[in-house]
C-alpha cells in the first residue's frame, strides 16, 4: 500500500508561474486533428507513475505537460527531471514551475538509478530544471546521476538533456568526462525570437555548448531541437540547421510548439505534417545522422529507438 503524504503550505500553494501573472492573456487555439492525442488509459502507464511516485522523482513528462506522456509511460519510458521541480528561468514557452529552488537532494541520483532498474530501461533520458543558483549549474549532480545509473544497470545507455550552463565555466568539461551516450541541449527557437521566447538564454552560448562537448569527446552523440510555430521564418530554421551542422551535431528534432496556458507565448502557426516532412528532408541533406520532424516530436520521444538508429547510422557512415 502506498502512503500519500500531504504537505500543508499554510494556505494556497505558490503560483506556478508568478513572473507571468502580469502578462496579457493569449487565448489558446483549438488544435488541428493531426496533433490531438488520447488520454492515457494503459495499465502500464499507472505502474510507471507509481514507480516514480514511490521514488519521489519528478519527470519533465508531467512538469512540461508533454502530449506524449500516455504513449511513453505505457512503454515505461519516463524522462527523469533532476534537481527539483522549480526552474530559475522564466521562458515564455515552458510550463515547468519557476521560482527559487531548494537545495540539491544528495540521495536523488541513487533514487533515479533504482527507478531505472525497476522500470527495466535499456535507454534513459535525464534532464533538469535550470539551476542558475548553483556555481556549476548542476553539472556535478548530472555526473553523479550518470554514475549511479551506470553502477546500478551497466547495460543502460544514458542520454542527458541539459541546461545551457550560461556563465558556468567548466560545465561542458564535467559532463563530457562523465561520458553520457547522448548529450542533448535544445536551441528551442531561432536567434531572433530568443528575447521573447528564451530571454534568460543566449543562442550562441547554447551552440558553443554543443560544439564544445563534441570537441571534448567526438564519440558522444550530440543532439538538439527546435519548436516550430512560434513565428520563425523558413530561412531562419534552415540557418539554425546550418549552425548545428557546423557544430557537428548528430541528431536534430523538430516539433510543434503547444501553448501550455493563456499566460504563455501564443502559437503563431500550426505547422502542417507536410511542412515538417520537407524540413526533415532538408535537414537530412545537410548531413545530420538522424532527424525526427513531426508535429508531436519531442526531445525524448522514442529516444531508445532513436539511439539504436544513431548507432546504425554512424556505422553506415563510417563504412562508407
Amino acid at each position: 500500500m502506498t502512503t500519500r503524504i500531504v504537505i500543508d503550505h499554510g494556505g494556497a500553494p505558490p503560483a506556478r508561474h508568478p513572473e507571468k501573472a502580469h502578462r496579457p492573456d493569449n487565448p489558446i487555439q483549438r488544435k488541428p486533428a493531426w496533433i490531438r492525442v488520447k488520454a492515457p488509459t494503459h495499465p502500464v502507464y499507472t505502474e510507471t507513475r507509481d514507480i516514480l511516485r514511490d521514488h519521489r522523482l519528478h519527470t519533465v513528462c508531467e512538469q512540461a505537460a508533454c502530449p506524449n506522456i500516455g504513449a511513453c509511460w505505457s512503454r515505461r519510458h519516463a524522462t527523469m527531471m533532476i534537481m527539483g521541480d522549480t526552474c530559475t528561468r522564466a521562458c515564455s514557452f515552458c510550463n515547468v514551475r519557476t521560482g527559487q529552488p531548494g537545495a540539491l537532494d544528495a540521495d536523488e541520483p541513487d533514487r533515479v538509478a533504482d527507478a531505472v532498474a525497476r522500470l527495466g530501461l535499456r535507454h534513459v533520458v535525464v534532464t533538469s530544471v535550470d539551476r542558475d543558483d548553483l556555481p556549476d549549474g548542476g553539472a556535478a549532480h548530472f555526473t553523479a546521476t550518470i554514475g549511479a545509473i551506470s553502477a546500478a544497470t551497466p547495460g543502460t545507455t544514458i542520454e542527458v538533456l541539459t541546461p545551457d550552463f550560461l556563465r558556468k565555466p567548466g560545465a561542458a568539461e564535467v559532463l563530457a568526462a562523465a561520458r553520457p551516450d547522448v548529450f542533448n541541449h535544445n536551441l528551442e527557437t531561432v536567434p531572433r525570437l530568443y528575447p521573447a521566447i528564451r530571454p534568460g538564454a543566449r543562442y550562441y552560448q547554447s551552440l558553443r555548448l554543443l560544439d564544445r562537448v563534441k570537441q571534448l569527446d567526438p564519440g558522444i552523440f550530440t543532439k538538439s531541437g527546435l519548436m516550430l510555430g512560434l513565428g520563425e521564418q523558413r530561412a531562419e530554421v534552415l540557418q539554425v540547421m546550418d549552425d548545428l551542422r557546423v557544430a557537428e551535431v548528430d541528431f536534430l528534432t523538430l516539433g510543434q510548439y503547444l501553448q501550455p496556458t493563456v499566460k504563455h507565448a501564443a502559437v503563431a502557426e500550426f505547422v502542417t505534417p507536410e511542412a515538417f516532412s520537407e524540413y526533415a528532408s532538408l535537414a537530412r541533406a545537410r548531413g545530420f545522422l538522424l532527424v525526427s520532424a513531426t508535429p508531436l516530436t519531442r526531445s525524448s520521444y522514442h529516444a531508445d529507438a532513436d539511439f539504436a538508429a544513431l548507432q546504425t547510422a554512424r556505422r553506415a557512415r563510417s563504412a562508407a
